[in-house]
C-alpha cells in the first residue's frame, strides 16, 4: 500500500511538472503542440530551460566592461603559477622596504654644511671649543659627528685631528651605505626566479606535449604562458629596485662629497682658531 502511495504521488508530481512545462511553452511561442509521447514533453520543457538559461547570459553588459589594472594583475598573477610569483613579489616587497629605510636615513643624515660651519666657526670665536661641541651635538648628520670627532681630539695637534677624521669618516660611510648589498642581491635574484620560471614553464608545455602526443597552440599555450609571465614579473621587479639602488647610491656620493669637502673646511677653521690663540 505505501507503495502505491508513492508511486502515485511520483506520478502526480511528474504530471504537474509537465502540463506546467507545456503552459509555459504555450505562453511564449502562441502554438499548441500535442504531445504524442512523455519523451517528446520532456525533451520539449528542457530545450524551454536551456533557452531561459541562455538568455540572461547573453544580455549580461558585465562581460563588455573594460577590467581596471588591479583586476589584471591579479589575473595574471594567478595565471604566472602563484608559486614563482609569489617568491618574485616577496623580492619587491623586502627590495622596497630596505630602499624605503635608506632613503629616510639618508634623507635625515642630510645637513646644510656651510651653515654648519658657520656655526662652529662662531662658536669657536665665541665660546671656544666647548661651544662649538654643544653646536655639533645639537645638529644632526655624519657631518656633525666628524666634526664633533675632531673636537674631542683638537688639544692633541692637527695631526692627530685629520687622522681621526679620516678614521671615523669611514666608519660613517660604512654606515650610509648599510643594506645596498641586499638591495642589489634582490635586483639580480628576481630576474633569475623568472628565468627559473621561465624553464619549468617551457618544462610543463613540453610534458604537455609528450601526454597528448600533438603539438598544438592550445597544448602549449598554459606552459609557455607561465614562462613568459614570470620572466616579465621578474624584469618588472628588477627595473623598480634598480631605480630606487641608483637613487641611493647617488645619495650616498653626494653625502660622501659633502663629508670630506666639509672636513677640509673644518680643519682649516681649527688652524686658524689656533693660531689665533698662540
Amino acid at each position: 500500500m505505501k507503495r502505491l502511495i508513492t508511486f502515485l504521488t511520483l506520478a502526480g508530481m511528474l504530471t504537474l511538472g509537465i502540463s506546467n512545462a507545456i503552459v509555459a511553452q504555450g505562453e511564449s511561442t502562441d502554438t499548441v503542440f500535442e504531445a504524442t509521447s512523455a519523451t517528446a514533453i520532456i525533451e520539449d520543457s528542457a530545450t524551454m530551460e536551456e533557452t531561459a538559461v541562455e538568455e540572461p547570459v547573453m544580455e549580461e553588459p558585465a562581460a563588455d566592461e573594460p577590467k581596471s589594472f588591479h583586476q589584471v594583475l591579479k589575473e595574471k598573477f594567478i595565471e604566472g603559477s602563484p608559486g614563482f610569483m609569489g617568491i618574485v613579489l616577496l623580492c619587491l616587497i623586502l627590495g622596497l622596504a630596505l630602499s624605503i629605510e635608506r632613503i629616510i636615513y639618508l634623507n635625515l643624515s642630510t645637513t646644510n654644511t656651510q651653515k654648519l660651519l658657520n656655526k662652529v666657526e662662531t662658536s669657536l670665536e665665541n665660546g671656544g671649543v666647548e661651544a662649538a661641541k654643544e653646536v655639533c651635538k645639537n645638529t644632526k648628520g655624519p657631518v656633525a659627528g666628524i666634526f664633533l670627532q675632531g673636537l674631542d681630539r683638537v688639544d692633541e695637534g692637527l695631526d692627530v685631528v685629520e687622522k681621526s677624521i679620516i678614521s671615523y669618516g669611514g666608519i660613517l660611510m660604512g654606515r650610509l651605505e648599510k643594506g645596498l648589498s641586499w638591495i642589489a642581491l634582490f635586483i639580480s635574484l628576481a630576474p633569475m626566479l623568472g628565468f627559473m620560471g621561465t624553464v619549468i614553464g617551457m618544462i610543463m608545455a613540453f610534458d604537455m606535449i609528450a601526454v597528448v602526443g600533438d603539438i598544438s597552440p592550445a597544448v602549449v599555450a598554459v606552459g609557455i604562458k607561465v614562462a613568459l609571465l614570470t620572466t616579465v614579473f621578474g624584469l618588472i621587479v628588477a627595473i623598480i629596485l634598480q631605480i630606487f639602488y641608483n637613487y641611493i647610491v647617488a645619495k650616498v656620493d653626494s653625502l660622501v662629497n659633502d663629508m670630506e669637502d666639509s672636513s677640509i673646511s673644518f680643519v682649516d677653521i681649527l688652524a686658524k682658531h689656533a693660531t689665533k690663540n698662540k
